[in-house]
């Protein structure tokens, strides 16, 4: 049976609330996943400053939670109407919701906190909806991410290839099969959330990102801010890891320049180096030949040049190859858990989350008539094929 289902997730840069549109059906060991089209929606600026007034290290109030997550739920709610209106018919919405925190320490991950109340969506979308994805794995000891895992293990099986998965958003993050063919997975470190978080400090909000690399391409790297960000402990920490704009925000650049007056431009130009150089370590750890790129990073074309650069002969390629756009692989990716959890299958890769096991995730909501889930699937896939619409 062939179910439609919508994604949607507004990511760590909160300047959109992306939507994926897929028709998903599973027929033994294979899940089928036939791409719809894609729909972004603007974060209104007044919600966009709010959300941004909140993340660490600022303080807030738990009326401002409680609002951000009656108006974000609202705002999904408008954005998954108009999506389901064009795609026809949708038989399920699945949504991330904005992140606030994600609470780690000594390398656990003990909590999460994604923002966006799901009974706003149902009650505009009259569709059921799954949302909180990532808090039942945190349950049993994992990281709740990355959860690019699930979709990046039906995507590896390549014989004679060693490749990787690789997701620029605001932290980078990677999936690799490894010798013994476990899958791993976990964050790099940062990529846009640096780079973006940074420049809207230092541009008092004129800028919120370096557009088309310019900033990057005018700029020289700084060595020595370069090793004191490459010398941050989260680096040598062992996988499974994940972090996220509670470690990596504007604050920790700014400290990291200890009072040094730099040019802005080599400052956006080491950055950009610093993403560049911790992937292509990665990239080198794990000895790939390959390494497919998805995320807001491939849109900078210096910071894609500069990896190309230091991966080589390891080939870049993009998501689209593998038949999904590059830039809304995330939403997608929900639209597949989303399907996964109302047939009763594991959602999660235990191996990359560090998870004792596998979980079903997220929460249901009903939407206009009563909840009916499909019947359980009692075999896992292990492989997803993508079909042309």
């Amino acid at each position: 049976m062939t179910m439609t289902v919508l994604g949607m997730i507004s990511g760590t840069s909160f300047d959109a609330v992306d939507t994926a549109v897929a028709d998903l059906s599973i027929d033994g060991d294979t899940v089928f996943l036939t791409p719809r089209g894609l729909h972004s929606e603007a974060m209104p600026e007044d919600l966009r400053r709010r959300i941004s007034a909140c993340l660490p290290p600022k303080q807030t109030s738990i009326a401002e939670i409680c609002r951000l997550d009656t108006q974000l739920g609202q705002l999904f709610g408008a954005v998954a109407a108009q999506a389901c209106a064009a795609a026809g018919d949708v038989d399920l919405v699945v949504s991330h919701g904005q992140t606030l925190y994600h609470w780690v320490e000594d390398g656990r991950a003990l909590g999460t906190l994604q923002l966006g109340a799901a009974a706003w969506i149902a009650e505009a979308t009259g569709k059921p909806v799954v949302s909180d994805l990532r808090t039942r794995d945190l349950t049993r000891g994992g990281q709740g991410a990355p959860l690019a895992s699930t979709l990046d293990a039906l995507l590896l099986l390549h014989p004679g290839r060693a490749r990787g998965f690789l997701n620029l958003g605001g932290i980078s993050n990677i999936t690799v099969r490894t010798s013994e063919g476990a899958i791993l997975a976990y964050d790099i470190g940062p990529a846009n959330a640096l780079l973006d978080g940074y420049l809207e400090l230092a541009t008092d909000g004129a800028e919120r990102m370096d557009r088309d690399g310019t900033r990057a391409a005018r700029g020289r790297i700084i060595p020595e801010l370069l090793g004191r960000l490459l010398d941050d402990p989260y680096y040598r920490l062992m996988p499974p890891k994940s972090t996220g704009k509670e470690l990596f925000n504007a604050t920790y650049v700014s400290e990291a320049l200890r009072g040094a007056d730099y040019d802005l431009d080599d400052v956006v130009a080491t950055l950009c180096e610093l993403t560049a150089a911790t992937v292509a370590d990665a990239c080198r750890v794990h000895n790939l030949d390959e390494v497919v790129v998805a995320g807001g990073g491939i849109r900078n074309p210096v910071l894609m040049a500069r990896l190309a650069a230091l991966v080589s002969p390891t080939e870049i390629r993009l998501m689209d190859d593998e038949g999904l756009p590059a830039q809304g692989k995330e939403a997608y990716l929900f639209a597949l858990l989303g399907f996964l959890s109302v047939h009763g299958l594991v959602g999660t890769v235990p191996s990359a989350t560090g998870a004792r096991e596998g979980s079903v995730l997220g929460s249901f909501t009903p939407g206009a008539t009563p909840l009916r889930l499909p019947e359980p699937i009692g075999v896992s896939p292990t492989r997803l094929k993508i079909t042309r619409p």
